[in-house]
């Protein structure tokens, strides 16, 4: 119980959660406002109680003494093997995500681990699933050919590793130049890549994000919505949850209806919408770095097509810091993020940050 990952029927519901009925509800009033749903999906293993360990034990991998094993190498006790060289397997799980689509109306898949998977089986279902309805497919996994033809969007770990360490004071700026510059050298212009400051791992086993970014949260946060990448928001980041939830128990989140961190979100929701420059893949527009005459300390890129653009600046550093723009790249007049004001950036222009302040201009 509160384990993620120990699935013990693919076609149920947990009744602590309800009814199918009341899920089918609420995915139908969730699409009544707009928005999409997508379920969190274990294709690589299952728990120990699932009847398929009963009822067809050939259809798991086995240790070395014939015994049903975790996935090698982890301590995943709650969980055992799937072996997907079995053509029962397959049929299982891609029935079982085809009935979610069919019967339910999600919208896609968050495919947990799904590097431990073979590619042809997200390949073969993604083509079984799109033939209903199109999906939405997220892997939790960074490899680009994953995107070929199974998967929309993959996780940017780097993106989250290079923050942490300088939000720690363990690198400059140029920890996140490998992130920006393989997602627009390496990686397809349509491969969207999902950026975080916190999700349910990081959570329970690193710590929240006031433990891992300290002063920079804020502008690590807006970092991941005006930078290229898809920004996740945590359970309870809106709420400032500063509770590392319980791995294998139940553990409410304590919800807090006046966090700043509330407007925050909205207000960055309503800019990358409101900014097609911002979008997501293909959409948008990449991220181009703008020379400056402080770029250890002070991060800056614009993001522009045609006369539509967004200028962005962090103080990546825990002192006050001064900066100029060394080109002509980010010339012209913006108005400033959750501000009235309006800028007239040019080669005379300087600007003092406060530690781990940032500027977001748009126009």
């Amino acid at each position: 119980m509160g384990s993620y990952y120990s699935v013990k029927d693919y076609f149920g519901v947990n009744p602590e959660f309800g009814t199918k009925e009341d899920f089918k509800s609420l995915v139908d009033a969730a699409h009544d406002q707009g928005f999409y749903v997508i379920l969190d999906w274990v294709a690589n293993h299952t728990a120990w109680d699932h009847p398929m360990a009963t009822e067809h034990p050939d259809w798991y991998e086995k240790n070395w003494n014939g015994d049903f094993r975790p996935t090698p190498w982890w301590d995943w006790s709650d969980i055992i093997d799937l072996d997907f060289s079995k053509p029962g397997v397959r049929a299982h799980m891609s029935d079982a995500m085809t009935y979610w689509v069919e019967e339910m109306d999600v919208d896609g898949f968050r495919a947990d681990v799904a590097g431990y998977v073979p590619l042809d089986f997200w390949e073969g279902v993604r083509a079984r699933l799109d033939a209903i309805k199109p999906v939405f497919m997220l892997a939790e996994w960074q490899t680009r050919d994953l995107h070929a033809r199974a998967f929309d969007a993959t996780y940017a770990w780097e993106w989250k590793d290079a923050m942490k360490n300088i939000a720690q004071g363990r690198a400059d700026t140029g920890a996140l130049y490998g992130y920006y510059s393989a997602n627009e050298s390496a990686w397809p212009a349509d491969a969207m890549r999902m950026i975080y400051t916190s999700n349910h791992d990081q959570n329970s086993w690193d710590g929240t994000p006031f433990d891992i970014y300290g002063d920079a949260l804020e502008s690590a946060m807006v970092l991941s919505f005006v930078g290229e990448g898809i920004p996740l928001i945590y359970n309870g980041q809106e709420a400032g949850n500063t509770k590392r939830l319980e791995f294998f128990e139940k553990d409410l989140i304590r919800w807090n209806d006046d966090h700043p961190f509330q407007d925050l979100f909205r207000n960055l929701i309503e800019l990358k919408t409101d900014n097609p420059v911002l979008h997501n893949g293909a959409w948008g527009a990449r991220t181009t770095k703008v020379e400056n005459d402080n770029p250890q300390k002070v991060f800056s890129f614009i993001r522009r097509r045609g006369d539509e653009a967004v200028l962005a600046v962090f103080n990546f550093s825990d002192t006050l810091q001064s900066v100029s723009f060394t080109d002509a790249l980010p010339h012209g007049t913006y108005d400033q993020f959750q501000s009235d004001a309006t800028i007239t950036i040019n080669s005379d222009t300087t600007l003092i940050l406060e530690p781990w302040d940032y500027r977001v201009y748009s126009r």
